[in-house]
């Protein structure tokens, strides 16, 4: 089976396991990005005006604000949000999705976060199979889609990290190249605007990818990829100007929630917390979520014999600056969610590295470990796509937004909690699954 093949058919398997519980997994934040795309196939905009004036409820989250412009807007990018009404033209207009239904909205955040995920997993094959044989290309691919957040976070609504997923995944794959042409580079360029205007946050990580391109490539080839995230940013800046007067858009009004909603006074700390919880956190641990990730680590060898010269190094230098920035924020945690929500954002610059791995004989202790560490990785993340939030362990016995200590508490894991719990009574609620009623 060749390479393109063989990325469909892992294409094809995990958008039909992120399928495979039948509803979408949102919460307050994700919910205007797939009103918006629902509005800018319906009526051309991305102003929620309409959806506000028909659940009035919905001005009382901070999500969704009164812009400088009148209009009602969500105060995350937009750009996600075109991205899946795109998606979904086309499946709307052939008849196979109902976007006006009760239900439609959330088909078209499932579908869509569920697509590009899929495809994020794909590229991922494709970008591992430049440094390792394809058995081991899809075992990286698989362990990214099925063994992390991929499942139970990304893949499950509309929001910023799905689409995350696809850029970095186009972006990885053109900075792999063994050669800096055309096509390498507009895909380098096209994945880390895409990536960089759908969750501004990653500026670091775009940063130190547009250098390696400089570095490995020349200034003058490098510029076709830095013009078209500095366009892309452009773009954003200026939409962000017109519609809440700072090039930050609606985030200022969302930081200005952290004392009264996180109980946290400033937006960045130095602190452990942070750098040691996206880790090793009982419940926001990367480590104890997807221990499979250790695998990365028996790439660092092949990373040094390339030094600057290969893609790996600077993969692994995007991943640390993000890194650093994550945990320097004051809400490391991600607020209500399942596991390291943001460390999803740095997985794809892993995949050099973890591919690498394959260019290596490893001892049977160490592939006895990889194999258990696949297993427990793969069963967290179904518990999240098929239990979350139904543990309701963000909410009891205490928020913990407000009481951070629960973070560390080791005598009562949200990996534990979902295990017991069961399944969601949401579970299986979408069409074709549930009546749309």
């Amino acid at each position: 089976m060749s390479d393109r093949l063989l990325a469909a058919a892992l294409f094809v398997a995990v958008f039909l396991i992120y399928n495979a519980n039948g509803r979408e997994v949102g919460n307050y934040d994700s919910q205007p990005t797939k009103y918006a795309a629902r509005e800018l196939l319906l009526r051309g905009t991305l102003a929620l005006n309409y959806v506000v004036g028909a659940t009035p409820q919905l001005m009382e989250r901070p999500a969704f604000v009164a812009a400088r412009d009148g209009r009602y807007r969500s105060a995350y990018s937009p750009v996600p949000a075109i991205v899946a009404a795109g998606l979904c033209w086309p499946l709307w207009k052939a008849g196979v999705i109902d976007i006006r239904s009760p239900l439609g909205a959330n088909v078209i955040a499932k579908l869509s976060a569920s697509i590009l995920t899929s495809a994020a997993i794909g590229l991922a094959f494709l970008a591992a199979r430049r440094y390792t044989s394809s058995r081991r290309a899809a075992f990286v691919a698989l362990a990214l889609g099925l063994g992390t957040g991929y499942w139970s976070t990304t893949s499950q609504t509309l929001w910023q990290h799905e689409t995350v997923a696809f850029g970095l995944g186009i972006a990885v794959l053109g900075f792999t190249a063994p050669d800096a042409r055309i096509p390498a580079l507009l895909a380098s360029g096209a994945g880390l605007a895409l990536a960089g205007t759908s969750r501004p946050q990653l500026a670091p990580a775009v940063a130190v990818l547009l250098l390696g391109v400089v570095a490995r490539a020349g200034w003058r080839r490098a510029m076709i990829p830095v013009a078209i995230a500095g366009v892309a940013a452009a773009a954003l800046i200026t939409a962000h100007m017109q519609w809440f007067g700072t090039i930050l858009g609606g985030m200022p009004i969302l930081e200005a929630l952290h004392p009264r909603v996180h109980a946290t006074e400033s937006t960045f700390t130095l602190s452990t917390d942070g750098f040691l919880g996206l880790w090793i956190s009982p419940n926001r641990g990367l480590l104890v979520f997807s221990p499979v990730v250790l695998g990365v680590l028996a790439g660092y060898a092949q990373m040094r014999a390339d030094r600057w010269r290969g893609a790996a190094p600077w993969c692994a230098a995007a991943a640390l600056a993000q890194y650093a920035l994550y945990s320097a924020y004051a809400v490391w945690w991600g607020g209500h969610t399942y596991g390291p929500r943001y460390m999803l954002d740095v997985l794809p610059f892993l995949v050099p590295l973890a591919a690498s791995v394959g260019m290596r004989n490893l001892p049977r202790a160490s592939i006895a470990a990889l194999a258990l560490g696949f297993t427990w990785s793969v069963v967290v993340a179904g518990l999240g796509a098929f239990v979350f939030p139904n543990e309701r362990w963000n909410l009891m016995p205490e928020d913990v937004d407000r009481h951070h200590e629960r973070l560390w508490d080791w005598s009562d894991m949200q990996i534990e909690r979902a295990w017991h719990a069961g399944p969601s009574p949401q579970n299986f609620s979408l069409p074709p699954f549930g009546a749309d009623g």
